[in-house]
């Protein structure tokens, strides 16, 4: 459809394919609801009873109704941070709704997660979203889930005009057309962002015409049309439903209010434009097409609006009365029960040898043997095997739909990972160098480790993302990091470090097993360390218990993943010395085995921390406060840090053993623990 100008859409005939009055009046129940819930909303928080902020939909009411009237209650929704319409065209209660808003711990989040973050997962509803964009690699992974499973189920994303200018409005079109998942990405695009005009700031008139680049259909309709949002959305779904693709529908449209209700910002547009798009008021255009195209009386529309109403105030009365949560629900909304830390650990490992990377595998193979819920992601892990050979020979043993390569396009891939475990996948998504990871941080530190939490607690995100990290090999400063204290600070996350093949299998199994995101870090040195023992059975080791690597009397020294090695070399030295040292490695950074550690300091009554990251804020400085908060009485000595330099890594070879700690610097601090010189 042609518009004269951008942001004008011409009414369309709609004279073919009548819809029927069923369908009508679903429609215009649905906006009615929205738009009542919104007033509501705008005067509550006048009031002070909605706090905080919330985005409304007034005046976009057509393009949820119409979308989520050519669904089936299987598929499912993603919306963004005006989610409110999107959510109650799929169905979702208002008073849970309401209370949310208020706070309260009947809502969706029970309180948590408020206005921009209404999910229910029984509705398939994954979310609104404060991050712009977001929605819509969700909105991928969900698709894929469905794909691997087999199911008749379609994805929706939702985002605003401005989120097609971010770059994962981009890679999620590439990959999900890459992919051929069945998806309809819907722009709503109301010109305008917080305040400035979307002609300011997008390279195209309509943002359909980028559909082209990525081998889909593309479609500018009228977002204020319910019916012709109802017949395009719901031929894009149809199509996706065959199996024909993805599409983008993208609906012009008009937010009455500003970009929210706490905004308070001088609104740049104009009265005549304000105007023009109100007597186009979605509502209004539906009331006049049920009177011209159906045969439905008035009386009809006056007993919804009057049921509507009603439902509105039970909404409120129920958010009303409802109480508001106490801290104790932090207890069980941040992390899922742990799945794995009721097994134990094998009692012999055999005479067979695996090296690190061929444990990661079979890892990875085993798991995936006995859960089909379970398949991997990454760039290069099908075809090769990844660059450290950690899924070589997977692809030809479960297929290329469960070992599947990915773009270069790590937010993208990431996050449809994590879109997948909400829609109960198991997603293993490797990360090729861990530096990248960089280009993931919304998705692990916004998505994953805040969804659970967002939801009140009710849901699970079974999620792991593995890959090597670390120097020691000639890669430099962005290809050498050692970042494991960025995630240990996030609730919600889990963090394993293992040291060996042997930890590495059995922690990478309960890391999949586990209902909560794991970031699975795998130190590139230790690839082609010697193999060791490794039992061929299926095993795990509880997620948050250390092993005593050596035991000691003289001196505890904690150390993670390749500082594990050189500490026990520097143990075995000092042992001819008549220096007893008990070597700790906690393999699980985040949840931290305290302790192991606590006892070990007050057996020996000193400690050294190792780690190859940066001093400055790392994993030492935990420990460190760790051992002076709970067991301060028992120092002899004040603590010592060994740690790379403060310098990002450097190439040339003796400049880079001179920053990542060596034993001598490991054996050095012990002296100086023992011997108080320093």
């Amino acid at each position: 459809m042609k518009s004269g100008k951008v942001g004008v859409v011409q009414e369309l005939k709609l004279e073919a394919s009548p819809v029927s009055d069923e369908v009508l009046l679903s429609l215009y129940q649905t906006m009615f609801r929205i738009r009542t819930f919104e007033q509501k909303t705008e005067e509550l928080f006048k009031s002070g009873a909605v706090k905080g902020t919330a985005h409304l939909y007034v005046g976009q009411e057509a393009i949820a109704a119409g979308t989520c009237a050519s669904l089936l209650p299987q598929d499912y929704v993603g919306s963004y941070h005006r989610g409110h319409g999107h959510c109650i065209a799929k169905g979702a209660s208002l008073d849970r709704m309401m209370a949310e808003l208020m706070g309260r711990e009947t809502g969706y989040g029970r309180g948590l997660g408020g206005s921009m973050h209404i999910a229910d997962l029984e509705l398939n509803i994954l979310g609104a979203n404060g991050i712009v964009g977001a929605t819509m690699p969700l909105g991928a992974g969900a698709a894929l889930a469905a794909k691997l499973r087999g199911e008749d189920r379609v994805a929706v994303a939702f985002f605003g005009d401005g989120a097609a200018n971010q770059g994962v409005f981009h890679e999620t079109m590439n990959l999900a057309a890459a992919w051929n998942l069945p998806m309809v990405f819907v722009c709503e695009n109301n010109q305008y962002a917080l305040t400035t005009a979307f002609t300011r700031t997008t390279s195209v008139k309509q943002i359909a015409t980028r559909a082209i680049s990525y081998g889909m259909s593309g479609k500018t309709i009228d977002g204020n049309n319910a019916v012709e949002v109802y017949r395009e959305v719901g031929e894009a779904v149809r199509k996706a439903r065959q199996g024909k693709g993805p599409s983008l529908v993208e609906a012009m449209t008009w937010r009455w209010g500003q970009h929210s209700v706490r905004a308070n910002l001088q609104d740049p547009r104009s009265a005549e434009q304000m105007q023009m798009w109100k007597d186009r008021d979605p509502i209004l255009h539906m009331e006049n097409y049920i009177g011209t195209h159906s045969s439905i009386p008035d009386e009809r529309l006056q007993a919804i609006r009057s049921r509507v109403l009603q439902e509105l105030d039970a909404a409120v009365a129920f958010a009303e009365s409802s109480p508001e949560p106490t801290s104790k629900i932090f207890a069980t909304a941040v992390y899922a029960p742990s799945q794995s830390n009721t097994s134990a650990e094998p009692g012999a490992t055999g005479e067979r040898k695996l090296s690190f990377a061929q444990a990661i595998a079979e890892s990875l193979s085993q798991s995936m043997e006995r859960d089909p819920s379970v398949f991997i992601m990454g760039e290069d892990v099908a075809e090769t095997g990844g660059i450290f050979q950690a899924t070589k020979g997977l692809a030809e043993k479960f297929g290329l739909e469960r070992v599947r390569d990915t773009p270069i396009s790590e937010a993208t891939f990431c996050g449809a990972g994590v879109g997948a475990a909400i829609a109960g996948m198991r997603p293993v998504v490797e990360v090729q160098i861990f530096d990248f990871v960089a280009l993931m941080m919304d998705m692990l530190v916004n998505q994953a480790a805040k969804f659970r939490f967002m939801n009140g607690g009710n849901a699970k995100v079974p999620f792991v993302i593995r890959g090597p990290q670390g120097g020691g090999i000639r890669m430099a400063a962005q290809h050498s990091q050692s970042l494991e204290s960025w995630f240990a600070h996030i609730p919600g996350l889990i963090v394993v470090a293992p040291s060996n093949p042997y930890d590495a299998k059995g922690l990478l199994a309960a890391a999949i097993c586990d209902d909560n995101p794991v970031i699975f870090l795998e130190h590139k040195a230790l690839y082609s360390t010697l193999p060791m023992p490794v039992p061929e059975q299926y095993y795990t080791i509880p997620l948050g218990k250390a092993a005593v690597r050596r035991e000691g009397s003289d001196v505890t020294v904690v150390a993670t993943q390749q500082m594990v090695l050189r500490a026990l070399a520097a143990a075995a030295s000092l042992e001819r010395e008549g220096i007893s040292v008990e070597v700790i490695d906690p393999r699980t950074i985040r949840p931290l085995d305290e302790e192991t550690i606590l006892n070990s300091i007050r057996k020996t009554n000193r400690l050294v921390v190792v780690h190859e990251a940066w001093k400055t804020c790392g994993f030492g400085a935990e420990i460190s406060a760790l051992a002076m908060e709970k067991a301060f009485d028992w120092l002899d000595a004040p603590v010592e840090r060994v740690h790379a330099l403060d310098v990002p890594m450097p190439y040339n070879d003796k400049l880079e053993d001179e920053v990542i700690p060596s034993q001598k610097r490991i054996v050095d601090a012990i002296y100086r623990v023992m011997t108080g010189v320093r």
